[in-house]
């Protein structure tokens, strides 16, 4: 058997072996990328062979989370693409303005620091009193970071820097305060936000949101799984609800293409045609 054919099996094997044992499913993921972790990850913890990983996970639960750790994505700071928040600071605020109670989702919402760059915006457009944000992953070492709303101190500047590109009216440290070498996020901005584990490609809807940011996760997914979730997405929409995808990303492809139309296609943002 062939190295390249021994590592398909042994794949296959550990795949198998995590979805019957721990439910998660990661046979959709792009298999490029799935590979490039799987790699990382036995380099760290010192394994030559993927099979090895097999007897590892059944056995181990905090080995398996650990994998689970390198396999999420985790690539996230105040205000990601600055001028995305400006859009939907101009675009679609507006639009949220004419509802009287606003459910937002963000789905893959790593350590946080974007679901508290949302509140900060809400609470600045008169906005965050009435609505209800839920913030979801399926790193659950991510979800204790993002609910502590505790990040470091050196990371600051870039966060300010890009707060004022997205249309700031203050300044993002009057949000915050500092611990030590960390700022912590005021609990005034957390009241609002719900953080909860939920994994996009085995769980079920979140309904009646006016607003989704899945954003920048749909690239590790084959074209399977991208329709799947787009389509878990789309369900959990209101009628002229917005969703938001990254740059990187595009509903081209997508089997639910017709059901939406674009906002801000430079952005990603699309609205939900009410049918």
């Amino acid at each position: 058997m062939t190295n390249q054919k021994q590592e398909a099996l042994e794949l296959k094997l550990l795949l198998e072996a995590i979805n019957t044992y721990y439910g998660h499913d990661f046979h959709d993921y792009a298999k490029a990328s799935m590979l490039r972790r799987i790699r990382r990850h036995m380099e760290r913890v010192g394994v030559k062979q993927i099979s090895a990983l097999i007897p590892c996970f059944l056995h181990d639960k905090e080995s398996f989370n650990s994998f689970v750790k390198d396999m999420s994505v985790v690539v996230t700071e105040m205000y990601r693409d600055p001028e995305f928040f400006l859009a939907l600071r101009n675009e679609v605020i507006p639009l949220l303005k004419t509802y009287p109670f606003i459910k937002i989702w963000h789905a893959g919402c790593a350590s946080g620091q974007e679901v508290y760059s949302m509140a900060v915006m809400l609470e600045e457009e008169g906005l965050l009193n009435r609505c209800q944000i839920y913030a979801t992953d399926f790193n659950e070492s991510a979800l204790k970071m993002a609910r502590k709303g505790i990040y470091p101190q050196d990371e600051m500047s870039v966060y300010e820097e890009n707060y004022q590109l997205a249309g700031g009216k203050q300044q993002l440290s009057n949000y915050c305060r500092q611990q030590y070498d960390s700022i912590k996020f005021k609990n005034r901005l957390s009241e609002r936000v719900t953080f909860a584990n939920h994994n996009l490609v085995t769980d079920g809807i979140f309904g009646e949101m006016n607003l989704i940011l899945c954003r920048n996760v749909l690239i590790y997914f084959n074209q399977t799984l991208q329709d799947r979730v787009l389509n878990l997405l789309t369900d959990s929409l209101i009628p002229k609800g917005i969703l938001c995808i990254g740059r990187r990303e595009n509903l081209k492809h997508s089997t639910m293409n017709d059901q939406v139309e674009s906002l801000n296609h430079s952005q990603r943002i699309y609205r939900k045609l009410s049918r």
